[in-house]
């Protein structure tokens, strides 16, 4: 493989690398902790192989009891090995045998192989130069707890794997359910050994090699190269040779298993979250929200309260003053909810009444309602886990509420322009009131005393203070009425402003406690399948 060629690999298993860490860091809390411990432990091996040598391929021979794997072992590797495999401690512990010493003992440490061996050159298959190291390993099947321990680690260790299979066994459900089928991604790095064919009849041969790649497409394991040997006769041993001498020289078998482990961490990930994409957080959804938590948290009644809190402003300010203060015995609606004050929002509570049963039925279906809507189409877990930030905030929703009612400016204390033009001509048409009577008074008074009372000037044949009383009672009427239509009018316009704000408030407090974990949740539930989709390749 060319430095190039190697580079593009590297760069290409680092996005993968990366990306599989990026999703099993978003999937936390939604998928199991056993899947993204397995996920976890995958990242780390990868990262312990890529930093040990590249140069060398570590190839792992594997098989059941009594299929020649040992043997065939030796006579891939040669007569050197066969001799020290003799002299082995216990048959649970791993053989290597080492083509290209230097960089390999750190390798071999992290794969925990103690019994190693210097192998000598074989003559079209290994050298010094080659980097290779060939690992003869215990029976998978084998009764010993430790020797199957063995076997698990180092199938999810070596960059090649090589399965001795015999005739009598090789379609045994042991190898193929534990072992082969959960490794389908593997095709890549994987051989598979039909040994000890000096057993069968020679037209036997091809039948068999026949049915086993056929047991071995059904699995996924379609394209992995299927060989037959006979480690007695030689028979076949430099084909296994060639197939995996193959694979050494071109250095690709560290990356390819790398990819492999990733895209099957990734197929394992994607079956336990499954498929989909949630629909979102649309506008319509979100105003039925609001509008739904509006209608709990009383809006309608204080927009109510505003326009009546005006209205009687407007009377105590532009009403005939003669009989405007009737109007100080009627209590100001938002004096009662105690939503006029100059105090600061956050030292004050409404007077609202306290959210009842159907109310809090209500908002909790609004509630869910919005969180089904959003997770529509999102795969099981990831349904749950935005139902579930939808509801998180549900239970701190009364007291935000009754808060942003509180905080919200009503604009109870401003003051309109109109009441000060009526105001001043009330009082000019009282006092024009007054000034008539007064006058008309004071020629009673006259009348009265047997006075000579002057004779009042006349308008029109009216006298002038009488024009002056009667004018003055009717331009008073008539400011009342008219500053109660106006009052009316100003009356609806103050409630729909501060029914915008109310909304407002309730909009945010909504999008706080329920919109925004749930937009979080959408949008971790899509960067999770854009990274497994980067690092299933």
């Amino acid at each position: 493989m060319s430095r190039h060629s190697g580079a593009r690999e590297s760069s290409r298993l680092d996005r993968r690398l990366e990306a599989l860490n990026d999703a099993r860091q978003l999937a936390g809390g939604v998928l199991p902790d056993a899947q993204l411990e397995e996920v976890f432990q995958v990242l780390e091996r990868a990262g312990s192989r890529r930093s040990l040598s590249a140069e060398h391929t570590v190839v792992g021979f594997f098989g059941a009891t009594g299929s020649g794997k040992s043997s065939l072992f030796n006579a891939v590797s040669g007569g050197n090995i066969a001799t020290t495999a003799a002299r082995r401690p216990t048959t649970s512990e791993p053989l290597a045998g080492v083509w290209g010493v230097d960089g390999s003992e750190p390798l071999l440490d992290w794969l925990d192989v103690r019994n190693r061996h210097h192998a000598g050159p074989v003559e079209g298959f290994a050298g010094e130069d080659t980097g290779l190291i060939l690992l003869d390993l215990p029976d998978f099947d084998s009764t010993r707890a430790a020797n199957r321990e063995v076997v698990q680690r180092m199938v999810g260790l070596v960059d090649v794997l090589v399965w001795v299979l015999d005739p009598q066994k090789y379609a045994d459900a042991a190898v193929h359910q534990d072992f082969l089928a959960p490794l389908a991604s593997h095709g890549a790095v994987t051989l598979v050994v039909l040994n000890q064919v000096d057993r069968l009849p020679a037209h036997d041969v091809p039948p068999v090699l026949e049915s086993l790649r056929g047991i071995l497409a059904a699995e996924g394991l379609g394209k992995v190269k299927v060989l037959a040997a006979s480690a007695l006769t030689g028979q076949g041993v430099d084909g296994v040779r060639a197939a995996i001498r193959s694979v050494v020289v071109q250095r690709k078998a560290r990356s390819q298993r790398l990819e492999a482990d990733v895209a099957k961490a990734s197929r394992e990930l994607r079956e336990a979250s499954g498929d989909g994409e949630a629909a979102g957080v649309r506008h319509q959804t979100t105003a039925r929200l609001g509008a739904e938590l509006a209608a709990a948290a009383n809006v309608p009644v204080v927009v109510t309260a505003v326009a009546r809190s005006y209205r009687l402003e407007s009377v105590r300010r532009t009403g005939w003053p003669a009989t405007r203060w009737l109007s100080r015995f009627r209590p100001d609606p938002l004096r009662r909810l105690n939503l006029r004050r100059d105090a600061p929002a956050e030292l004050n509570r409404t007077s609202l009444p306290p959210a009842s049963a159907p109310q809090r039925a209500r908002t909790d279906s609004a509630v869910r309602e919005f969180a089904d809507a959003a997770s529509a189409g999102a795969p099981g877990p990831w349904r749950a886990a935005i139902r579930s930030a939808a509801r998180e905030g549900r239970e701190r929703l009364p007291d935000a509420l009754d808060q942003a009612i509180a905080g919200t400016d009503l604009g109870a204390n401003r003051k309109s322009w109109w009441w000060g033009v009526f105001n001043v001509v009330q009082w000019l048409a009282l006092l024009t009131v007054l000034g008539g009577l007064g006058w008309l008074g004071g020629l009673a008074a006259l009348q009265y005393f047997q006075m000579p009372a002057p004779e009042p000037p006349r308008v029109e044949g009216w006298p002038v203070p009488t024009l002056m009383a009667a004018v003055g009672v009717v331009l008073g009427i008539v400011l009342a009425l008219a500053g109660r239509f106006i009052a009316a009018g100003a009356a609806a316009a103050r409630a729909s402003g501060a029914r915008k704000r109310l909304e407002a408030a309730v909009g945010g407090v909504a999008r706080n406690l329920v919109v925004e974990p749930v937009e979080v949740e959408v949008s971790r539930l899509a960067a999770f399948n854009a990274a497994l989709k980067v690092a299933a390749g």
